[in-house]
């Protein structure tokens, strides 16, 4: 199984890699941080600084329809962001 899911990229996301050097990616969750700072370093070939995970709670929805009420929600999962040393860098639209 995959540390790393994939990358996060949204608008907040972005501004964090602009700013300060961090890049968010959702990962597993049973992962660690020691395991999330190891993938990351192996597969982008970066220095980490320092990890901060935290678990993203599932949306609930209910909608009103002709047959009735309709409920759902969307998944748990991880979500780490990974500070990046000074110098380094993760180019992650590269791949696109």
């Amino acid at each position: 199984m995959s540390i790393l899911i994939k990358p996060i990229i949204t608008e907040k996301a972005t501004r964090l890699s602009e700013l300060e050097n961090s890049f968010t990616f959702e990962v597993a969750k049973t992962a660690n941080r020691i395991q999330i700072k190891e993938a990351v370093e192996s597969t982008y070939g970066v220095n980490v600084d320092q990890v901060r995970t935290l678990n993203v709670r599932p949306d609930r929805r209910t909608r009103y329809t002709k047959t009735g009420i309709v409920t759902g929600k969307t998944s748990a999962y991880k979500k780490a962001v990974v500070k990046v040393a000074d110098g380094d860098t993760i180019d992650l639209y590269s791949n696109l």
